[in-house]
């Protein structure tokens, strides 16, 4: 069976081939091993989950859907990394510009998460469906809480 989020991914890459990321179709598979019955993928990219210039093999996939934000990366031997980041957990978005590659932070309760190495581009992209996604949300938890 093809996947549909293996194919944004795809996209993506076709769309920004600087940016570096490996073996999209593993990192996807965890991802649709973790969709909830009713999550749709709504975007998705790739990218290294590091704060490092050197390190360019923790390529993670990271996925909107229509309830969370999903990051996942299928380990080289055996297992997997897998981070769901709700919309309720998200606190800040920051971006940062370098002269080949831009960063994406993360800010959530717990931690920052670090995507680099990615195309410089992309990141306008990226911050608009992040942006746009969590405004959406934050407003259903809004009429939640009021209620």
């Amino acid at each position: 069976m093809k996947s549909p989020l293996y194919d944004k991914l795809k996209t993506f890459k076709r769309k920004y081939p600087l940016t570096i990321c490996w073996r999209l179709k593993s990192h996807a598979k965890i991802i649709d091993m973790h969709l909830n019955p009713g999550e749709e993928v709504r975007y998705a990219f790739a990218a290294q989950k590091n704060d490092s210039f050197f390190d360019i093999i923790s390529t993670y996939v990271v996925v909107l859907t229509n309830k969370r934000i999903l990051l996942g990366q299928k380990r080289l031997l055996f297992g997997y990394f897998y981070i769901a980041i709700t919309p309720d957990m998200f606190s800040d978005l920051n971006l940062s510009m370098g002269l080949i590659w831009g960063k994406v932070y993360i800010d959530t309760i717990k931690e920052v998460v670090v995507l680099s190495k990615i195309e410089r581009d992309a990141l306008p992209e990226i911050e608009t469906e992040i942006s746009e996604y969590m405004m959406e949300e934050k407003k259903k938890y809004a009429q939640t809480e009021k209620k």
